[in-house]
């Protein structure tokens, strides 16, 4: 495989891993906000899917964000009469954000953004050691 290939495909991993990153730091950030209203909806947790994109002109496939979609999955209560946005029963609805799933991603994409970047310093490597073997 042609070193730019190499260095081409490790990028795209990495763009797409810290883009995931910014979303789970955003969850993250978000993990107790409520609506500011009763009846109002809480932050929903967003989730990053990916996608291949054959790059013609290298004749690659690279990785892209497909989109950033909210996560489906229902809102917990937590009963707080005194909240603002606290309905007729004392609930408040809460974020579909779980702490410790968001870490459990971050994690993951750290280490899928390190595996990229140790492939991005292979390549660099091979390529010094080509050039060194010319001189």
């Amino acid at each position: 495989m042609d070193i730019t290939k190499i260095l081409d495909v490790s990028s795209s991993g990495m763009r797409a891993q810290t883009e995931r990153m910014r979303v789970i730091a955003e969850n993250l950030a978000n993990a107790n906000s409520t609506a500011s209203e009763p009846g109002g909806e809480p932050y929903r947790r967003k989730v990053v899917s990916f996608r291949s994109v054959m790059d013609g002109a290298l004749g690659v496939e690279r990785v892209e964000i497909d989109k950033i979609e909210g996560d489906q999955r229902p809102f917990s209560r937590r009963f707080d009469p005194g909240h603002p946005a606290a309905d007729a029963s004392g609930y408040v609805m809460m974020p579909n954000v779980n702490s410790l799933i968001e870490m459990v991603d971050m994690r993951e994409a750290q280490r899928s953004y390190e595996a990229n970047l140790s492939m991005v310093t292979v390549a660099k490597d091979m390529l010094r050691r080509t050039i060194d073997l010319l001189q």
